[in-house]
């Protein structure tokens, strides 16, 4: 089931940057062929880039498949790195959930704006953002049981990297 919905996800994800393509296409034909620019297809370029951006980190990026910095999680021993994911992920959760709060009252105030062309209410829009912190505190909360468990992912193979396919 879990395969199933990552890959729904990543169909939406494809969906979005379709449209974002469509969009840019539809922009450049319109501007430098019939010399008549519209502003609609830069706010909807915009609009998807935003919901892909953050649809993809929250769905479809996997964990492993994440940039980090890991000189000193891979120098260590099993139970540092544990400690380290620990902290990280307690820290992560505890700055995203303080965060929820005041980005539901904005996100919720925005109900009041609209978008320049598309006239999309700026609460739809930014809900996103919403949905994107949600997965996170669940994949974090996620990540903090299994290392409570004493699963550790190991320390970084390089002979092991991989363009996530």
């Amino acid at each position: 089931m879990r395969r199933w919905l990552r890959r729904r996800a990543e169909n939406v994800a494809a969906a979005m940057l379709a449209v974002m393509f469509a969009a840019f296409v539809v922009q450049i034909v319109f501007r430098y062929f019939l010399n008549f620019p519209v502003g609609w297809t830069s706010e909807l370029t915009v609009v998807m880039w935003l919901w892909l951006v953050l649809w993809g980190a929250a769905f479809v990026v996997d964990e492993r498949e994440e940039i980090r910095f890991d000189l000193l999680s891979g120098a260590a021993g099993r139970r540092t790195r544990i400690a380290m994911g620990l902290a990280a992920s307690l820290a992560l959760l505890v700055l995203y959930g303080a965060s929820l709060p005041a980005a539901w009252s904005y996100v919720t105030f925005m109900k009041v704006e609209k978008s320049s062309y598309l006239k999309i209410r700026m609460d739809w829009l930014f809900s996103i953002y919403l949905v994107f912190v949600v997965a996170i505190l669940g994949r974090y909360v996620w990540i903090v049981w299994r290392l409570l468990r004493g699963r550790d992912e190991g320390a970084a193979d390089i002979t092991k990297a991989s363009s996530g396919l």
